[in-house]
């Protein structure tokens, strides 16, 4: 297939794409910063502006995923408003240059925290979510977003894929999460700090495994449906840092108060993905923190000798 990844110099995306190449696909990288790897095109892409994201997807792709996006909730909570531009009107854009263009099919990368909208503990990708259930603007961009694929669908019948990913981890991580964060700390023996009691619960899912999943949803019975790419681990925030003290070494672990809006968690089945795709995770939590710490260690620069 000819595919675009929006967003394919990033974290997950850039992982996406060392996929998409194993697997034969023909790819073209459509982001601001260059890809990590040569043998890919890349477009420089501005999807808050629809003209110049018309143009930057002119030409035939079968599919065309969006991973660009405001995704650390901090940086969404101090600008809700550019949020918004980027995770909702961003979206629109490429919906709306997929239409001019006649593009295959849009995959969207959404998020499990869509079901902080859900009553019910355990959920799947049917459980209705209520608005007012919305309890941070991350949750209200990306629902939007949702809402944007689906009506796009039944107006102008654009095809699309729906990926609701769990917490992603592993190399190349952005520095503001929680396991590069926890690591950092660790490795600088500095105390590791928990926002809360600690208590709240994620399935992390690491970040190849996800990659994965986004490949399989190019298959034919991916169109027009909703995935969630979740993890199988349930881990606390608690024992993400027990984790890294245990792989790391002997450091302090502290508690402040929780931060606004955080997403307690929820038992998101991923069973819909391995029944319709042949997908689900092969790593375990804590062999993927290690393979983390693997990296990030050799990611550090080196000390330069000493000269006299």
């Amino acid at each position: 297939m000819n595919v675009g990844v929006i967003g394919g110099s990033g974290f997950i995306g850039s992982h996406l794409v060392d996929k998409l190449v194993e697997h034969g696909h023909e790819v073209t990288v459509l982001d601001i910063m260059k890809p990590h790897r040569d043998d890919v095109r890349h477009i420089f892409i501005d999807i808050v502006d629809l003209s110049k994201t018309v143009i930057a997807l002119t030409g035939y792709y079968d599919a065309v995923y969006i991973l660009a996006a405001v995704a650390d909730v901090k940086d969404v909570y101090n600008n809700p408003v550019e949020a918004g531009q980027v995770n909702i009107m961003s979206v629109a854009n490429v919906l709306e240059a997929a239409r001019r263009n006649q593009i295959g099919r849009v995959i969207l990368a959404s998020t499990v925290w869509v079901y902080e909208m859900a009553v019910e503990e355990n959920v799947d990708e049917n459980t209705p979510l209520l608005s007012s259930g919305t309890k941070h603007v991350y949750t209200a961009t990306k629902v939007a977003a949702e809402l944007y694929c689906h009506s796009y669908q039944k107006l102008y019948g654009q095809k699309f894929t729906i990926l609701r990913y769990g917490i992603p981890y592993g190399p190349r991580a952005r520095g503001g999460a929680v396991i590069p964060i926890f690591v950092r700390r660790a490795l600088s023996n500095q105390p590791i700090v928990i926002q809360g009691d600690g208590l709240q619960y994620r399935k992390f899912i690491y970040v190849e495994d996800l990659a994965e999943g986004n490949v399989a949803a190019l298959k034919e019975a991916a169109v027009n449906q909703t995935y969630n790419l979740e993890g199988t681990e349930t881990v606390s925030i608690k024992e993400i840092a027990e984790t890294v003290k245990r792989l790391i070494g002997n450091v302090a672990i502290e508690y402040k108060d929780a931060r606004p809006g955080d997403y307690g968690g929820k038992i998101v089945s991923a069973e819909k993905a391995k029944k319709e795709l042949g997908w689900e995770p092969q790593v375990g939590f804590e062999e993927g923190v290690k393979r983390y710490i693997d990296w990030y260690k050799k990611s550090l620069p080196k000390a330069r000798p000493r000269t006299r």
